[in-house]
């Protein structure tokens, strides 16, 4: 395993506050629908039963903590993982919660 080396006192701050966001269940939602291509405010709020109001709104928190990136075409923009190491984590995250271990 690589070691982590110490974290900067940006970095102590960024990396709580992106697990806070990650632990609203209707943000993970929507982080996770945009994995497999980009989707608009709309197609996300209908898709997951959200309304738009709610989901631009998760979708801003989400692009300040650079976990989505939108890209505008024409009059719409379209929301997708920002990069590999989110979905990555992602789909390391749901393969660790997914494995059976027996704690004794």
């Amino acid at each position: 395993m690589i070691g982590i080396e110490p974290l900067s006192h940006h970095e102590l701050v960024n990396l709580p506050e992106t697990f806070r966001l990650l632990g609203d269940p209707s943000r993970l939602r929507i982080l996770l629908h945009c994995t497999d291509a980009p989707k608009s405010v709309t197609q996300i709020a209908d898709d997951l039963d959200l309304s738009q109001s709610l989901v631009s709104h998760h979708l801003r928190l989400l692009r300040g903590a650079r976990l989505v990136r939108g890209v505008r075409q024409s009059r719409h923009i379209f929301y997708r993982i920002s990069d590999q190491h989110v979905n990555a984590f992602l789909i390391d995250m749901i393969a660790h919660i997914r494995e059976e271990h027996c704690y004794s």
